[in-house]
C-alpha cells in the first residue's frame, strides 16, 4: 500500500470518487447498528479469522459487538479501533484490556514475532488509534472486514449541507437530510447517516490506503493532567503489524456462499428492526392514548369541582337571603307593609331554590346517562303547539304577542318526548321573560337538509356580543338579566346537553336591545340507522 504523509479528504469522499462509484443510501443509526451486526454474525458463525478496522459511535451498544467477535471467535486476528483524539487515554487502555489479556508488543519491535502469531491464531488483540481533532475522519464511521474468504466494507457519513447536497445529485433518488452539527460520536437519529455498503477488493484497497494515511500522524494520548505521552506503538508499528497480517492472509475473493449468508443475516436483522420500531411504535401510541385519557380525566374532575363549588354558592345565596328576611320579621318594630315585602322576598326566594334544585337534578340525570337513549320519531306538531298554549297566558299578562308556525308535513325527528318539551319551554319561557310590554316572540319550523330546524326568535333586551359565547356554561346569566333572581343559570345548559344527547346542536345570534335568535336543529329521524349516542 502507498505511504502518503497525511489524509486530506475523508474516506466517504475518497469512496464515491473512485472509477465505479457506489451506491449511497441514507440509513438511520439503527439500520447502521443492524449492518453491523450482520457483519459480526457472519464472523462469528463460520469463525472466521478476520482483520477489522473499526470506528464506531460512542457507547457500550456498539463497542459490545467488537468484544462478542472478540470473545466468540477463537481464530480472530486483529481490530483497528480508530478513535477520536476527546477520547481519553484512560479509556483506550481500558479498551485494550478489556478485549486482549495480552500485553502490546514491544515498541522496539517493527514487525510480528513468532509468538505473536501464535497469540494472534488464538484471540484478538485490540490496537486503539487516535485521531488527530482536525481529522477527516471525525464525521463519519466505518467497519472494514478482511478475511481469506471474504472482504467488506461499511462506510457511514454524516454530512453537512454541502455533502449532501454533492451526495443528492450523486444520488438523486434518495430522500434528503437535513444539515446537522451533533456531537461527533454521537449520532443524531433524526439524522439519516450517507452510508455505502461494498464488497470491491479495489474500493476497499482505496479506504485501507486512506486509514495508513491517518495512521501515519503523531499520536499521543492526554494525561489526567493534561499532559502528553506517546502510545505504546508508533505509527510504523501499526501499519507494518496490519500489513504483515494482510501479507499472510491468502486472498482468494469474496465467496458468494458467505455473501448470501450476509445478505439473509442483514434482512433478519433489519426485520427485527422493524419488529422492535413498530412495538415501540404501538407503545407510543398507546402512551399517548392514556396521557390523553388522564388529561380528560383530570379535567372532567376539575369540571365537577368547578361545578360543586358553583353549586354550593349558588344553594347558599337564598338561603341567607331567606335567613336575613326571617331575622328582619322577627323584630318588634316591624310595619305591616315591611312584613309584606318580607314575606315576599322569602317565597321569591324559596321559588328560586326549589327551580335550582329541579335544575340540578335534570342535569346530574342527564350527566348519568351512559347507554345510547331509545329515541323514538317525535312530530314538532305533537309538542310545539301544546307548550305554546301552556305559555300564551302569561304572554298576554305581560303584553306580549306569542306566536307560532310548525308545518304539518315536517319529517318526524329523533328525540325524547319529554326533551323535546323541556327545551321547547325553556327557550320559551326566556323569550317571554326578557322581552318587555309591547314585544312579540315567535316560534318557526322549517326542514334544513337532514335536520329541522326550531327558531326561537324575541324583540328582547338582547345579548351583549362578549357574553354569547358563555350563555351555555352553568350557572352562567347575563349582566342585563342581573336583577332576575329567580333564575338558576342552568336553564341552557340543560337545553344544550338534551340536544347533545340527540344529536342536534343549538346556536344564537342577538343584538342588545334588538333581541335574540335561537335556532336550535334536531336529526331527521331514519328509521334503520344507528341512534345518536348519550
Amino acid at each position: 500500500m502507498n505511504s502518503n504523509p497525511a489524509l486530506e479528504t475523508s474516506l466517504y469522499e475518497l469512496a464515491i470518487d473512485s472509477a465505479e462509484a457506489p451506491t449511497v443510501m441514507p440509513i438511520s443509526p439503527a439500520t447502521l447498528k443492524s449492518m453491523l451486526s450482520a457483519f459480526i454474525d457472519l464472523l462469528v458463525e463460520q469463525e472466521l479469522a478476520a482483520i477489522v478496522w473499526a470506528k464506531l459511535p460512542r457507547g457500550d451498544v456498539w463497542q459490545a459487538e467488537l468484544e462478542r467477535y472478540s470473545l466468540e471467535t477463537a481464530t480472530a486476528r486483529s481490530i483497528y479501533l480508530f478513535r477520536n483524539q476527546r477520547d481519553e487515554a484512560a479509556d483506550e487502555a481500558g479498551m485494550v484490556s478489556s478485549f486482549a489479556p495480552a500485553a502490546a508488543p514491544d515498541p522496539a519491535e517493527s514487525g510480528v514475532t513468532e509468538g505473536d502469531r501464535s497469540l494472534l491464531a488464538n484471540q484478538t488483540t485490540i490496537l486503539p488509534i487516535q485521531l488527530a481533532p482536525d481529522s477527516p475522519l471525525r464525521r463519519e464511521y466505518f467497519l472494514v472486514v478482511w478475511t481469506a474468504q471474504f472482504q467488506g466494507v461499511i462506510l457511514a457519513h454524516r454530512p453537512r449541507s454541502a455533502n449532501l447536497a454533492k451526495a443528492n445529485a450523486a444520488s438523486p433518488a434518495e430522500p434528503k437530510a437535513p444539515d446537522s452539527s451533533g456531537p461527533e460520536d454521537n449520532p443524531d437519529r433524526r439524522q439519516p447517516l450517507l452510508a455505502i455498503c461494498s464488497f470491491d477488493s479495489g474500493l476497499i484497497q482505496r479506504v485501507l490506503q486512506g486509514l495508513e494515511q491517518t495512521t501515519q500522524q503523531p499520536r499521543v494520548a492526554i494525561g489526567n493532567e493534561g499532559s502528553e505521552f506517546p502510545l505504546s506503538l508508533s505509527p510504523a508499528d501499526v501499519i507494518g503489524r496490519w500489513q504483515t497480517q494482510l501479507n499472510e492472509l491468502p486472498i482468494s475473493g469474496c465467496d458468494l456462499g458467505l455473501l448470501g449468508q450476509l445478505f439473509t443475516r442483514q434482512l433478519t436483522r433489519q426485520e427485527e428492526l422493524w419488529q422492535r420500531s413498530a412495538t415501540y411504535r404501538k407503545q407510543a401510541e398507546q402512551a399517548e392514548i392514556l396521557q390523553q385519557q388522564n388529561e380528560e380525566l383530570l379535567n372532567t374532575l376539575r369540571l365537577k369541582d368547578d361545578f360543586l363549588n358553583n353549586v354550593g354558592q349558588e344553594l347558599r345565596t337564598p338561603l341567607t337571603t331567606i335567613k336575613t328576611a326571617l331575622s328582619l320579621l322577627n323584630s318588634p318594630t316591624i310595619k305591616l307593609p315591611q312584613r309584606q315585602r318580607y314575606m315576599e322576598l322569602i317565597a321569591k326566594e324559596c321559588d328560586r331554590q326549589s327551580s335550582l334544585i329541579t335544575s340540578l337534578l335534570d342535569l346530574v340525570q342527564l350527566d348519568q346517562v351512559v347507554a345510547p337513549a331509545s329515541l323514538q320519531p317525535l312530530r314538532l306538531s305533537e309538542v310545539v303547539p301544546g307548550v305554546v298554549s301552556t305559555y300564551q297566558p302569561l304572554a298576554e299578562e305581560k303584553g306580549v304577542m306569542l306566536a307560532y308556525t310548525v308545518p304539518e308535513d315536517l319529517p318526524a325527528v329523533a328525540c325524547m318526548g319529554n326533551w323535546l318539551r323541556q327545551i321547547v319551554i325553556n327557550l320559551l319561557h326566556n323569550g317571554i321573560k326578557f322581552t318587555p310590554r309591547g314585544g312579540q316572540v315567535w316560534v318557526r319550523a322549517k326542514q334544513l337538509d337532514n335536520f329541522v330546524q326550531l327558531e326561537f326568535r324575541d324583540t328582547g333586551i338582547g345579548i351583549a356580543t362578549g357574553e354569547i359565547p358563555k350563555i351555555f356554561e352553568r350557572f352562567y346569566r347575563v349582566r342585563q338579566a342581573a336583577e332576575d333572581t329567580n333564575g338558576s343559570g342552568l336553564g341552557l345548559t340543560i337545553v344544550q346537553q338534551l340536544l347533545i344527547h340527540c344529536g342536534g346542536s343549538i346556536s344564537v345570534k342577538s343584538k342588545l336591545g334588538e333581541g335574540s335568535t335561537f335556532n336550535v336543529l334536531l336529526p331527521i329521524y331514519k328509521a334503520g340507522e344507528p341512534e345518536p349516542s348519550a
